[in-house]
């Protein structure tokens, strides 16, 4: 396999995102994982739910062409999410990346996409992913740690 090295470096990482969103979520109550500090700060469902908009468009729709029908706007829009429900989205994101990792051709995975009206190969979608999913984990664990205060917990160890 041509592509090994980025399999398993973007399985790892995909790995460590869910790994470290869900023990943030799990410190949380429900209160908390839906509460937003202002309201120019997004709240943890929300993020979450951009996470999966990604993954609907880059993923689902760019590699495995199901063509789906997506509604960014009320995707965003959606109103608060039960603990289990954020666990459900996360794991099933993330799993999803990780299987498409797993069993996509090489030539798949050098197929290109249209992304803002620059072609860019499904590999470099992938690693575009990890680092935007990075980032919007980011801002999960700012939002988990204002709501926690001191009795917050770091994902890293």
């Amino acid at each position: 396999m041509k592509y090994e090295f980025h399999r398993q470096w973007l399985t790892k990482k995909f790995e460590e995102i869910r790994r470290r969103l869900l023990k943030a979520i799990d410190q949380l109550s429900e209160e908390q994982l839906n509460w937003t500090p202002s309201p120019s700060v997004q709240s943890i469902p929300s993020i979450l739910r951009h996470i999966e908009d990604n993954v609907m468009i880059r993923v689902r729709n760019c590699i495995l062409h199901e063509g789906l029908v997506i509604d960014r706007r009320s995707l965003l829009e959606q109103a608060n999410m039960k603990k289990e429900e954020a666990v459900e989205l996360i794991e099933r994101n993330m799993q999803l990346i990780i299987k498409v990792l797993a069993d996509v051709s090489d030539e798949t995975l050098e197929e290109l996409q249209d992304v803002r009206g620059k072609l860019r190969s499904n590999l470099d979608m992938l690693h575009q992913c990890a680092a935007h999913y990075s980032e919007h984990m980011g801002q999960v664990f700012y939002v988990a740690k204002l709501s926690l205060g001191d009795s917050y917990l770091t994902t890293s160890v």
